[in-house]
């Protein structure tokens, strides 16, 4: 998708998702905004449980939908 339908999308401006996407410092409203416009979502987790979840994560990206759904069952638990 083009950067302008991105933005619209998103509802932001060429120049903030361009600035996003260079790693530019952008505020916490927009950097949520996009990431809402992109069906994604923050979680603040504590530092020390922090690589735990990110390996947690990445397996169940590997895995297919029945068996993440599954997985994150067992976790809610």
């Amino acid at each position: 998708m083009p950067i302008d339908q991105a933005a619209h999308h998103c509802g932001v401006s060429v120049g903030m998702l361009s600035k996003l996407e260079n790693g530019k410092g952008v505020n916490l409203e927009h950097a949520l905004r996009v990431m809402d416009g992109l069906g994604l979502t923050m979680l603040v987790v504590p530092r020390a449980h922090a690589a735990l979840l990110e390996q947690a994560a990445a397996h169940a990206a590997k895995m297919d939908k029945n068996a993440a759904r599954e997985w994150k069952a067992r976790i809610e638990e």
